[in-house]
């Protein structure tokens, strides 16, 4: 049972009144008494235009259903497109304008980079990831697939030279590339010394060059004659030669290089929802104070490593000695988003004057900005942004009126906490099929606001299915990713981003490579982000962001942007549904695609109910280590559901399969001492009826989202866990 203490008209859970009466509201500025009743209006007013909001998102959907339904045989395209600007579904066309988003900081407006999002639950993922701005190069190949185990250079349990001798060559041809010679490579260089404010590099054979572009050299450490860390800059992002002749690697370089640091992860969003299982006042205190160690620079997390104990704290800023002497300071972090929840869940941590729990959107929004403005009033250890911006990422919002409403919302926290007007910027994802479609006027909502657009495949695809689940049956999961929707969604996401002028203003950004452990992969095909014209992209560990970040160094994305014609429109082609042509798969086609996904959803949820993981590598079932989080469960489970409705599958079929693949689930955790199988009982398993009502229940959630179920589950499995304790 959860104790709740009355504040006003709110009934707030006492854990989270604590911690926002005794860590919180000290030092913000704002006193308790006003911040109390400032939230308790606050939601009063906001949560019924929250509530309408929703209810006009079922509204449409209902619409739709029936047009489909009624049209099954006749569809005509022109008349599906009139249809849905008769209901406000797409908007009319609005004027062109420009965003005016002010105090941006440059890792968002200049630099084009890798993104990170983690769950900030996990106070040592948040850490990892925040400290991520830098990555050493060599490990980051050393320990990937990047480099083959071919000719003896397999990794194994002490340092392998033959792998190591590849690592550095590697790593020498990228700074050829990017930071190049005058004459020779850096493979050959035997030294670097900083002389008349330019770089000298002596070569094997005696002869002394400098750096073909010297406006690259930007700093050094330790003597100028000896330094032990050259700076250098391409497109914006920086590198570092680290310099040590006693070093174990250095020792054995004819320069003395004993790694290459890669300025990686810019930013970083700092998840409070896909990747989180929050459902009730202890967790969302625990997502929140893990958010004030970042903002005031003192969260830690100790963990044991093998046999030794350790702790990770955030990393200081980097000091270098300019070109002109000068000292140049560079932030030791990745600049951090915080991810807010959308508009659909409530949380039982506050309730309203009705008993009723309140959006957990206007909560999340009040809370996390209450909880920045230490780092903005200077209360914390480092700066994180210089610009005294704080930076929000809102999900999952559905077309300009739901984008207004959070602007409306952001305006009326600065209000409630004390900050100036558009302190609070937004990041937009464009994940939704109204948003898509209609983003020109979503993005005009926030025009003084917007930091961030971005696609998400996963999330987008899950919409796509439910919006249009009665126009028939989808084609294939795994056939999506070249369908017309898709290719013009995110050929579009970028073409209205740069008509809205977000460049040099904002990022527009790009979804997850979901595979950690295909580093080699990654490297082929996610330079394809940065050549699409968008300036960051998401990768799952700071290894691959450091990976990543070499496709910006190869790429000017300043320069792609300009060369894009912007002039197309794409909500034609963005209109046109995936359904199947023909519906002749082979049962063994039809099996295999209901295995797939009947795996991968019991393989997240299973996580998610009983432990209360997000967000997770889940090896899917070819025992491939996949990144999963609610969106992959979203267009797992809508899918089957698509089906099941239009009768490629049978319940029955069903039922089987995710019986059967609940054994090959729980085998596949069978090393871990706290899982519960979930074949041992499928009626008493948690899990496993979770994912049941995902499929079975899937057409009558609303968007198709899985938070509703997952979150009613989660509770369920948390109670019994204490009884049973």
């Amino acid at each position: 049972m959860t104790n709740y203490v009355n504040v006003g008209n709110l009934q707030v859970a006492e854990q989270l009144a604590d911690f926002i009466n005794t860590r919180v509201l000290p030092g913000s500025g704002v006193e308790q008494e006003a911040f109390w009743a400032g939230l308790d209006q606050l939601i009063h007013e906001l949560a019924p235009e929250n509530k309408a909001l929703l209810a006009h998102r079922d509204e449409l959907q209902e619409k739709i259903n029936a047009w489909h339904i009624e049209n099954k045989d006749s569809f005509e395209f022109e008349s599906y497109k009139t249809f849905l600007q008769d209901i406000g579904y797409l908007e009319p066309k609005i004027e062109d304008y420009q965003v005016e988003t002010e105090n941006v900081d440059d890792e968002v407006a200049i630099q084009a980079g890798p993104q990170l999002v983690v769950p900030v639950s996990n106070a040592r993922y948040a850490i990892n990831a925040a400290n991520a701005r830098w990555g050493s190069f060599y490990d980051a190949l050393y320990g990937t697939d990047v480099i083959s185990d071919e000719d003896e250079a397999e990794v194994g349990k002490g340092y392998n030279p033959a792998r190591g001798n590849k690592v550095i060559a590697y790593a020498k041809d990228f700074l050829n590339k990017a930071a190049g010679l005058q004459q020779g490579s850096h493979t050959d260089a035997t030294s670097y010394v900083i002389t008349d404010g330019g770089l000298e590099v002596t070569l094997v054979n005696g002869t002394k060059t400098a750096l073909a572009e010297p406006e690259k050299l930007v700093g050094y450490q330790g003597n100028a004659s000896e330094p032990t860390a050259v700076l250098l800059k391409n497109n914006d992002l920086h590198i570092e030669i680290q310099i040590d002749r006693s070093h174990p690697i250095g020792k054995d370089d004819a320069a003395g290089v004993k790694d290459i640091y890669l300025e990686s992860a810019i930013t970083t969003i700092m998840d409070c929802e896909d990747s989180v299982a929050a459902v009730d006042a202890e967790d969302k205190v625990e997502v929140y104070s893990n958010w004030l160690g970042l903002m005031k620079g003192n969260l830690a997390a100790t963990f044991e490593k093998g046999t030794k104990t350790m702790t990770r704290t955030l990393n200081p800023d980097r000091v270098y000695t300019g070109v002109d002497g000068e000292t140049v300071t560079l932030n030791g972090r990745s600049l951090m988003f915080i991810r807010n929840v959308g508009h659909l869940m409530t949380n039982p941590a506050i309730l309203d004057k009705d008993g009723n729990e309140v959006p957990e959107g206007i909560m999340d929004g009040v809370v996390t900005s209450l909880i920045a403005k230490h780092e903005v009033i200077g209360n914390g250890q480092h700066k994180n942004s210089q610009k005294g911006s704080v930076y929000i990422v809102k999900p999952k919002m559905h077309g300009p009126a739901e984008v207004a409403f959070a602007n409306k919302l952001f305006a009326k926290v600065e209000d409630l906490i004390g900050l100036e007007r558009y302190t609070l910027k937004i990041g937009v994802m464009d994940e939704e099929r109204r948003t898509s479609l209609n983003l020109k006027a979503c993005i005009k909502e926030v025009k003084d606001r917007v930091v961030f657009i971005n696609t998400g495949f996963l999330d987008r695809t899950g919409d796509e299915i439910h919006t249009s689940m009665e126009a028939g049956a989808m084609i294939r999961k795994g056939e999506m990713k070249t369908s017309t929707w898709l290719t013009s969604y995110e050929k579009s996401n970028v073409i209205v981003g740069l008509n809205a002028g977000l460049q040099g203003r904002a990022q527009i950004g790009k979804g997850m490579w979901a595979m950690p452990d295909l580093m080699a992969e990654m490297i082929k095909q996610k330079i394809g982000h940065p050549l699409a014209g968008a300036n960051t992209a998401w990768v799952p560990s700071p290894t691959a962001a450091t990976l990543h970040a070499t496709h910006y160094h190869e790429v000017n994305v300043k320069a792609v942007q300009k060369g894009i014609e912007t002039s197309e429109d794409l909500q034609d082609a963005i209109l046109q549904i995936p359904v199947a042509p023909s519906t002749d798969w082979s049962p063994e086609d039809i099996q295999q695609e209901l295995d797939n996904n009947a795996q991968g959803i019991l393989g997240y949820v299973v996580r998610w109910v009983e432990h209360g993981v997000g967000c997770s590598k889940v090896p899917d079932i070819n025992d491939i280590g996949l990144m999963e989080d609610r969106a992959t469960l979203r267009i797992s489970s809508q899918h089957v559901a698509n089906w099941l409705h239009h009768g490629i599958c049978t319940q029955a079929q069903v039922e089987e399969t995710l019986a059967r693949m609940a054994k090959v689930v729980d085998a596949q955790n069978a090393d871990d001492p706290t899982y519960t199988p979930m074949s041992a009982n499928y009626e008493e398993s948690v899990a496993f009826q979770a994912a049941s009502e995902l499929v079975f229940k899937g057409y009558e959630q609303p968007s198709g989202y899985t938070e509703p179920i997952l979150h009613k589950k989660r509770i369920e499995a948390k109670a019994k866990q204490k009884v049973n304790a």
